[in-house]
């Protein structure tokens, strides 16, 4: 660690501590490893003493084989990218890596052990392997949750120069606020037209487009953001790849084209010329019909499962305010479909009546209706509204195939009259329960914010993706942050 503080003259913002990512990355990678072969040796211990448990003979051999297996955990791991810097705490790389490592060994083992003819038992394929694994995958978590809180404090963070036009660079510098946990604050801006503006939202402008390479030394910064801007064209971007090489710091280019990502992008070979192709997003066919069965699945099976605590909620509103159980709701679904929304009533029953005497205290904006405490929330609406409780009953409009689990915030049919034609792009999914603005703040989102998550849903939307949002939303609802 290195304290101290930018020198006046550069503009820079004054930083307490200050470790350089070539450390903090080093000492991190050293902790992983040391943590993926105590999980593959506790595994390997974990199956021999099962073994000897119920009565195995195990001959010291094939104890050195285990050992050695373990040993060897790691190395698969690395082969695999599981120790790459730009993986540490970005949670679906790098658990791929370790799912790719692991399989990779087990099939290598297997595959080596039938081509030689080596007897092995086949515990250490059939449970050493998947508990090392499941063991691993559970240390990398929380050891990125760790992580996340680091950062989350200013710690362990990348120093990125932005090089672009203000509202592009305004735009990185807020993601970055907005999520540090991926682990990049920028320190400085490099402008077209550098003397016209001193500063973007606090961070010092140093310089312009040719000066990017002065401003990373004097910024004393690890890695470069250019963002989509038609001064900078190939040849540009090259020498100022070549310019930053000597000093190892990364180069970041975004493209053009923003909120598509993941499997829709692959970068291809044409006459000589690297093109990024995008392919469409599919709404329909197998993957859509995969996902149906998966949320109607999925929520018939809560359904039988929380049918009892449903009823106890039920009650509850029924005991502490006149009015019904259930609250019902116009909404737009897909295509601007419209249909009733079921959900446990949080409000008092004229709450729809006195919304009109609530308009000029709305905190939101103009598209959204919101009040922080609002005065017809009863107690145990509160409540649930904290916890998201109050949204179970949506389950019923999964199963009748009119919401999904996942997907943009079903939105009222006023909201929907003032959509322009780029917002309107929510509307050719389903909405969900939850999705990509319940875990990345709720009520506490800008109205553009919200619009914008939904939007790279729309754009980026699958299984997998739902699976993560699915997990996620556990820890943003019982936090209960930004619900009211």
């Amino acid at each position: 660690m290195r304290v101290g503080t930018a020198e006046p003259a550069t503009g820079l913002p004054d930083d307490v501590v200050r470790t350089a990512p070539s450390i903090w990355t080093r000492s991190y990678a050293r902790v992983l490893l040391v943590g993926d072969v105590t999980c593959a040796v506790v595994a390997c211990e974990t199956v021999l003493g099962t073994r000897l448990w119920l009565g195995a003979f195990i001959p010291g051999t094939e104890a050195l084989l285990g050992l050695g297996l373990a040993l060897a955990w790691p190395f698969s791991l690395a082969i695999a990218g599981a120790y790459r810097r730009r993986a540490h705490g970005e949670g679906t790389e790098e658990f791929r890596a370790v799912f790719d490592g692991g399989v990779g060994l087990t099939a290598a083992v297997a595959i080596g052990a039938y081509a030689t003819q080596t007897t092995i038992a086949r515990s250490f394929v059939m449970a050493m392997f998947p508990l090392a694994l499941l063991l691993t995958i559970l240390f990398r978590y929380r050891m990125r949750k760790r992580l996340h809180r680091r950062r989350s404090h200013g710690e362990y963070m990348r120093r990125v120069v932005a090089v672009g036009h203000r509202e592009s660079v305004l735009d990185l510098v807020m993601q970055f606020r907005r999520q540090p946990h991926h682990g990049m604050r920028v320190v400085a801006a490099c402008l077209p037209a550098p003397t016209e503006v001193a500063d973007v939202d606090g961070v010092p402008v140093l310089g312009g487009f040719t000066d990017v390479a002065e401003v990373v030394t004097k910024a004393d910064a690890d890695a470069v953001a250019v963002l989509a801007c038609p001064e900078l064209d190939g040849a540009a971007l090259r020498r100022l790849a070549w310019d930053l090489e000597d000093a190892r710091t990364d180069l970041f280019v975004a493209p053009a084209l923003m909120d598509v990502a993941g499997p829709r992008i692959s970068i291809r070979p044409v006459a000589g010329m690297p093109l990024l192709h995008v392919e469409h997003p599919e709404f329909d066919g197998a993957k859509h019909l995969a996902k149906n069965l998966f949320d109607r699945t999925g929520a018939a099976a809560a359904l039988l499962l929380l049918a009892v605590p449903m009823l106890v909620i039920s009650v509850l509103i029924r005991a502490t305010s006149p009015g019904p159980a259930l609250f019902r709701q116009v909404r737009v679904g897909r295509g601007g479909e419209e249909f009733r929304v079921v959900k446990f009533r949080t409000m008092v029953a004229d709450a729809e009546h006195r919304k009109v005497e609530l308009v000029s205290h709305n905190e939101f904006d103009d598209v959204l209706f919101k009040i922080r405490n609002d005065p017809r929330i009863t107690r145990i609406g509160a409540f649930l509204r904290r916890y998201s409780l109050d949204e179970l009953p949506q389950l019923l409009n999964v199963v009748r195939g009119e919401m999904s689990l996942v997907g943009p915030r079903p939105p009222l049919p006023d909201e929907v009259a003032q959509y322009g034609a780029d917002v309107r792009r929510r509307l050719v999914v389903k909405p969900g329960m939850t999705g990509l603005w319940q875990v990345s703040g709720r009520s506490d989102l800008s109205w553009e914010e919200s619009v914008r998550l939904d939007l790279r849903y729309v754009e980026n939307w699958s299984l997998m993706l739902d699976l993560q949002i699915l997990w996620k939303t556990w820890s943003a609802v019982t936090g209960g942050e930004g619900a009211y």
